[in-house]
């Protein structure tokens, strides 16, 4: 045992270990010291203005459905383009097809920055029909449009349904014995389209048998499980049954067909049925969020938007595009709102 060296530290003064950890600690002082811009240390200086703490996107329903997969589409977006280096949570929040997320967003989290919301042409529907309580389309602000989908129904493998010209004729003989399953309730965008089968086949829409669902997964349960005759939902929620084989595409409610994997399913305008139905997907942020976050949102999905990593990833979740961003997104929204309030009325719908 050395004693004179642990005497000298018992009496505050330093051995050789000490100094040379002293001499280590006032170098990375001053290491940190040039370089705090950086991020050096415990700071995030590198960070944008109104960039995101803790970026998060709200899809309202459960797991599964369209919601999902349009934050999962920014979530995979982003990561791919490198416009945020931390991934994007994804949070569920079910309940009215959108009313509980529009309503969290607009009365009781106006001024979240960090969150996104998913929304669809079904959520400018409820919108228009006056579902989300007192709240219209020109309570929140609508940040982006990233993709298009289009409307479809479908059947289980074993229907005997084998294409929309059967459907029409079993509907116009019996329509209360034939399920449709959709997400939302009667008004929805899954009804809507459901309806404007049924007036093409002279049956009113009140004589069918709706079976309303929570979300696109529930949808696709119901009908492998064959609670449901018919599956309203969208082409880009069907991909993997489609591959299975477990369902069948009775029509897709596009202008004309669809390329890629989907250049197989009939329209149902080739089969003699005049019927469009396309699925806006995007995202909308309170109210009361800062000019600073909401521009830092916009010009990221702009950046996201023109990188060819995104077409990738956008077309590997079956969706077309569709580019909007801020005032450009507020109108057509507003326009499309409107022009469903009037489709609404047309069904007696609207409040």
């Amino acid at each position: 045992m050395d004693i004179g060296k642990n005497f000298k530290k018992r009496n505050g003064q330093l051995g050789n270990k000490d100094i040379f950890a002293m001499k280590n600690l006032k170098i990375l002082a001053l290491a940190c010291a040039s370089v705090v811009i950086a991020g050096c240390g415990t700071g995030n200086a590198s960070k944008e203005p109104g960039q995101p703490k803790r970026a998060e996107c709200i899809a309202p329903a459960k797991p599964g459905g369209g919601f999902d997969m349009t934050c999962k589409l920014i979530q995979s977006g982003f990561k791919e383009t490198d416009v945020l280096a931390d991934p994007i949570r994804v949070t569920y929040m079910p309940g009215g097809v959108g009313a509980v997320a529009y309503n969290k967003i607009v009365g009781n989290d106006p001024a979240n920055d960090n969150a996104v919301v998913a929304f669809s042409t079904g959520s400018l529907l409820n919108l228009a029909q006056g579902k989300f309580g007192n709240f219209t389309e020109k309570d929140v602000k609508w940040l982006s449009g990233v993709a298009v989908d289009y409307g479809l129904v479908a059947v289980h493998q074993d229907s005997p349904l084998k294409n929309l010209n059967d459907l029409m004729v079993e509907l116009k003989k019996s329509p209360k014995d034939m399920s449709f399953g959709g997400a939302g309730s009667v008004g929805g965008q899954d009804w809507m389209q459901t309806a404007i089968l049924a007036k093409k086949a002279g049956i009113n829409p009140a004589n069918m048998s709706f079976v309303a669902l929570e979300g696109g997964g529930e949808v696709l349960t119901a009908l492998l499980g064959e609670h449901i005759d018919v599956a309203v939902g969208n082409v880009s929620e069907v991909g993997s049954q489609l591959q299975s084989g477990s369902i069948r595409v009775l029509a897709v409610f596009a202008k004309d067909r669809l390329e890629g994997k989907f250049s197989n399913l009939p329209t149902a305008k080739e089969q003699g049925y005049d019927l469009e139905w396309p699925v806006i997907r995007g995202f909308y942020m309170g109210p009361k969020v800062s000019d600073e976050a909401f521009n830092w949102w916009k010009n990221s999905f702009d950046k996201m938007m023109v990188n060819q990593k995104f077409d990738a990833v956008r077309e590997n979740q079956d969706l077309l595009p569709f580019e909007m961003t801020g005032q450009e997104l507020t109108a057509y929204v507003h326009k499309q709102t409107e022009e469903m309030r009037q489709l609404s009325q047309e069904y007696k719908l609207s409040k």
